[in-house]
């Protein structure tokens, strides 16, 4: 069976997320006169890194909401109670100097445009749809995808078999036609092998592979290998790139 659609990861997979959120974090801390209490620009920048994971993970299991995990990263970060409007307003100040960072990876529009005429395109994020829509809005993406759907609106997060198929269902196509490209190996890989869909790692860093055991899941270092692969679908009989 042939793979009809494509659906996409935003951040780190599209969107550099990581360099966007150093860069404005960094501006954001010499701007706010924060750095006094690290040793450097980096060592801020880790307990950030450490800080936004951990209510990620907590918003993904469903402890909180969205708007939450953004007050609570802040209040924890500052290591001082805030009022939610004063916990929004510091995030709104980070907001416009991590947008100001803002950039797709350059294998991104080439790899668009070579499936734009074979393939149909969404959007799956762990995230909310006024956040992912307004990103690709900015970075020209938008128009290019069917649907965007996000975690926050369906109630269901990335790795749950629940959140692939409802983006299968957006496109009213079973999860064997449907590929989804993550950068993460267990959030995207995983869980998008485990859904029944065509798995594909983005791994641009070229970390080792993750070796919690096999899964029919692709692991590919640049977009520009997206294109073959789809086209050949070659999950059955491949080996496992995890492991």
């Amino acid at each position: 069976m042939s793979i009809r659609a494509v659906v996409w990861d935003v951040d780190d997979t599209l969107f550099d997320y990581t360099t966007a959120d150093r860069e404005g974090m960094r501006a954001h801390l010499l701007a706010e006169g924060l750095l006094h209490a690290y040793d450097g620009v980096e060592q801020a920048l880790l307990r950030w890194r450490e800080i936004t994971d951990a209510q990620w993970a907590r918003f993904s299991a469903g402890e909180v909401d969205f708007l939450t995990q953004r007050r609570d990263r802040t209040r924890v970060f500052l290591q001082r109670e805030l009022t939610d409007g004063e916990a929004d307003a510091w995030f709104a100040r980070y907001l416009v100097r991590y947008e100001a960072a803002w950039s797709v990876f350059p294998d991104v529009l080439p790899v668009l445009e070579a499936l734009a005429a074979s393939h149909r395109h969404a959007v799956l994020s762990n995230s909310s749809i006024r956040v992912q829509e307004h990103k690709l809005r900015t970075l020209g993406l938008l128009d290019r995808f069917e649907s965007v759907l996000c975690a926050a609106e369906l109630g269901v997060s990335k790795p749950q078999a629940g959140a692939f198929l409802a983006a299968c269902e957006a496109l009213r196509l079973p999860p064997h036609e449907v590929a989804y490209v993550g950068d993460h190996p267990e959030i995207d890989g995983r869980g998008a092998a485990e859904a029944g869909l065509l798995s594909v790692w983005i791994d641009r860093a070229g970390v080792r592979a993750w070796t919690a055991g096999e899964v029919a899941a692709h692991r590919i270092s640049t977009l520009a290998e997206l294109p073959a692969l789809v086209r050949a679908d070659t999950r059955f009989g491949a080996p496992s790139t995890f492991g």
